[in-house]
């Protein structure tokens, strides 16, 4: 199974793309060692303070993959200051 999370961002305070880069590259790095999830930015890359990252998982227990996304949400909104999440979709994909 495949599963994949949308996470829209908030970052609040960005006054430029490159400090919106500067912000995105070190949370993208983090949840790729930590959850070990492919990760990336796939939308609003022209927006300063917005942005669309998706992750994916592969595994054969859809509960250990639903479970491991909702923990990596939870795990963004309370450790990562400088994003808020809008709004997140977990998809899973047999």
């Amino acid at each position: 199974m495949i599963a994949t999370l949308t996470l829209h961002l908030h970052l609040p305070g960005c006054a430029s793309l490159k400090e919106k880069r500067g912000r995105l590259k070190p949370l993208l790095n983090r949840l790729h060692r930590e959850f070990n999830v492919s990760v990336a930015e796939m939308d609003l890359q022209d927006k300063w303070t917005e942005a669309v990252v998706a992750c994916a998982m592969v595994n054969t227990d859809a509960g250990h993959l639903q479970r491991s996304l909702q923990g990596l949400v939870r795990w963004v909104e309370s450790n990562w200051p400088d994003a808020q999440v809008f709004d997140q979709k977990i998809e899973l994909v047999l």
